[in-house]
């Protein structure tokens, strides 16, 4: 058998065995990529409704002054969850 050796593709099995090896781990890479980018947009969509959600149930009757007074509170207690989530999503969407 000539050139082929034992294999029928012709070529170095080692130069072979590293070429899959390469395309393994790019695809690899390529995987942990995609599941970076998964995490931080639901990351992101977590931070946006949970946010939407609670100022959805915050009471602003009364007045201006009453109205502007209950929201300040709301954000006060919702501001730094949605950094938080915020900045997960971000770490996610950055590579290593």
């Amino acid at each position: 058998m000539e050139g082929g050796g034992f294999f029928p593709f012709g070529g170095d099995p080692e130069e072979i065995l590293r070429g899959l090896r390469e395309f393994a781990e790019q695809q690899s890479e390529s995987v942990k990529d995609a599941q970076r980018e998964q995490f931080a947009t639901l990351t992101l969509n977590t931070a946006v409704e949970l946010t939407a959600a609670a100022l959805a149930r915050v009471d602003v009757a009364g007045g201006p002054d009453e109205q502007a007074l209950a929201l300040r509170d709301a954000m006060r207690v919702l501001f730094p969850e949605a950094v938080a989530l915020v900045s997960a999503a971000r770490q996610g969407f950055m590579r290593e």
